[in-house]
């Protein structure tokens, strides 16, 4: 993917530059969750918001460990009860049936796809040179393909489009949500959210009932019954459970916000650089680059931490699971106490 390594080398970079400078969290105590951690036998090569892609061509996505197989030279994007997508480096977008386990389109957007969502045959997507568009799979053709501005370099947690209703929310590469009528493209709204020049494209978008939730590594945006809320922080990951969004920043903190935006907890956790995390059932979990593992109670007042190991390969969380390194960890098994 030429355009979408360039990118990725242009993180990495900014991240191991600084590594002989930088400094670990260190806890006084850990724990084993030997007794949540199975192996799966499988190595990520290639990480997406709604998966991961595995060095044998499988993936892994919110379903759990695939069997298909992608193809050689294939990326995970995402995919529903019917098909997978994927994408490689030509800028081929793969439409794979789950009953055959075999292509039945091979769309060419000559440009490499950076994210993409699949909901009744419709295909909305979004390239590397911020682009966005939307396919429909009965007619075999575009409906809709524009161009927004150009960027330098992106955050490689790249939110994929989401449909509501007959809308599509497009999470743009440089700062901005585009609300496209898939009936009438004509009359597209545009929501700002950061104007920085580099790593500003959107890392999170979801919908939780009448709430879209949005961010960018600098700023988290929420629109729904309650208004139009902000909130500026330097983001790592975004995770959301009865009510309240956490925000894992990049000073270490753990953040919990109301629906207005409001500071309701808050812990740190000196020199955590967070690798991913989650928040369900009145629990949240954020695990260190280091290997710590540090999971808490909703109010972030509690705290139990379990020492799962280095994390040497992109780590992906869905549902319960944890996939870190060739291990699946059963997070709903850990606890805080």
């Amino acid at each position: 993917m030429k355009g979408l390594s360039l990118l990725t080398f242009t993180v990495a970079a900014l991240l191991f530059s600084g590594c002989s400078s930088k400094k670990y969290f260190e806890p006084e105590q850990t724990f084993s969750a030997s007794n949540a951690s199975t192996s799966y036998g499988g190595s990520i090569s290639d990480l997406s918001r709604e998966g991961g892609t595995l060095k044998s061509g499988q993936y892994i996505s919110k379903a759990g460990v695939s069997t298909v197989n992608l193809g050689e030279g294939y990326r995970f994007l995402n995919e529903n009860d019917t098909y997978i997508l994927a994408t490689n480096t030509e800028g081929i977008l793969k439409v794979i049936d789950k009953k055959t386990k075999e292509a039945v389109r091979e769309v060419s957007l000559k440009v490499p796809v950076v994210s993409a969502t699949i909901h009744n045959g419709v295909i909305a997507y979004i390239l590397n040179n911020n682009t966005f568009g939307i396919y429909q799979m009965k007619d075999n053709r575009k409906l809709v393909e524009s161009r927004s501005e150009a960027t330098v370099a992106i955050d490689t947690r790249a939110a994929s489009p989401i449909f509501i209703d007959g809308l599509v929310v497009m999470p743009m590469l440089d700062g901005k949500l585009i609300i496209v009528n898939i009936n009438d493209s004509d009359n597209a709204k545009v929501v700002y959210l950061s104007t920085e020049k580099v790593f500003n494209n959107i890392i999170y978008l979801s919908r939780k009932g009448n709430t879209m939730i949005a961010a960018t590594p600098k700023r988290l945006l929420t629109l729904g019954s309650s208004g139009q809320n902000e909130y500026k922080a330097n983001i790592s990951e975004v995770a959301f459970d009865k009510g309240i969004i956490y925000l894992f920043t990049k000073e270490g903190e753990i953040l919990a916000l109301n629906s207005y935006l409001e500071k309701v907890g808050e812990a740190k956790y000196k020199f955590a650089h967070y690798s991913v995390g989650t928040a369900f059932n009145g629990k949240v979990y954020g695990l260190d680059q280091g290997g710590s593992l540090i999971v808490m109670n909703s109010a972030l007042t509690k705290q139990k931490i379990y020492d799962v190991g280095e994390v040497d390969e992109p780590a992906f969380i869905t549902g319960t699971k944890l996939y870190k390194d060739g291990d699946m960890i059963e997070l709903s098994k850990l606890g805080y106490e």
